[in-house]
């Protein structure tokens, strides 16, 4: 399995394709085969570095505050170790955030930035939402079964539920196939989405950016479009209609379009 040493911690990634390096960044409890359905198609074109977050998959989950910042030194050490210069970086919601945060404090590693269902800081909607979730896995004693039941319904529309529950099924059994993290370590994970604040990071960020959000999302609804386009300069934005938190699952095809010619159009 490969394991490097990086910033104190083992972290656990996989590595497909070949081409330019192109670093995904998973989020919130998730390892980092989150993104199977994107890698299919990004590892035609490029060297795709799938990682495993501190508090998730089967990298490290020592105790301390975890915080975006940190999880973003994780990744420039794991790039360090793994012998990638730079990389064009992508991250979903809390791999966004890391992802923003690794820009403007390592902008030499960065070759284009994507940041799907991303925030710039975290306001009292969202916080409430993942409240929600950490009283839920304590309640549940299992971050797989809150995934599931409290996760879920804010990642998918009511439409993809009533015409595809058998699809919801599968991505289910998936959760459960997947090495999911332990109460403790999803506490100190979510810790960082609640914290995460790069108001004063933004302006720091130079590489090419993609800002994409869901139509239908509330977590990280168009109410960050502003604070994210404005605080990094030159950034594209995209509105996804038909889906919520999780383009990637529910308008996979067009999504993986749409992402692809933008790291295409950086590349070389």
């Amino acid at each position: 399995m490969p394991v490097v040493q990086a910033n104190g911690i083992d972290m656990y990634y996989e590595v497909q394709g070949e081409g330019e390096p192109l670093v995904l960044i998973p989020y919130l409890a998730a390892d980092q085969a989150c993104y199977a359905f994107q890698v299919a198609e990004y590892a035609k074109h490029f060297t795709c570095f799938t990682v495993d977050l501190r508090g998730a998959g089967l990298s490290g989950k020592p105790e301390g505050t975890y915080s975006t910042e940190l999880l973003a030194e994780d990744v420039a050490a794991f790039m360090q170790s793994a012998g990638i210069g730079n990389a064009h970086i992508s991250g979903l919601s809390l791999g966004a955030a890391t992802g923003m945060m690794l820009a403007a404090k390592h902008p030499e590693r960065v070759k284009s930035l994507s940041l799907h269902s991303a925030w710039s800081a975290s306001d009292p909607f969202l916080r409430t939402v993942v409240e929600t979730w950490r009283i839920m896995a304590q309640g549940l004693d299992s971050v797989t079964d809150m995934v599931i039941a409290g996760i879920f319904p804010w990642c998918f529309t009511p439409e993809l539920y009533a015409a595809r529950p058998e699809y919801i099924d599968s991505l289910a059994d998936f959760v459960r196939s997947r090495p999911m993290p332990p109460v403790d370590a999803f506490m100190r994970q979510s810790g960082a989405v609640l914290s995460h604040d790069a108001s004063a990071a933004l302006g720091s960020i130079t590489a090419p950016t993609l800002i994409t959000f869901g139509e239908h999302d509330m977590v990280t609804s168009t109410r960050f479009a502003g604070p994210l386009s404005e605080g990094i300069n030159g950034a594209e934005v995209v509105l996804f209609g038909g889906c919520a938190h999780a383009p990637i699952y529910e308008i996979t095809e067009e999504f993986n379009q749409r992402t692809l010619e933008f790291l295409l159009a950086h590349a070389g």
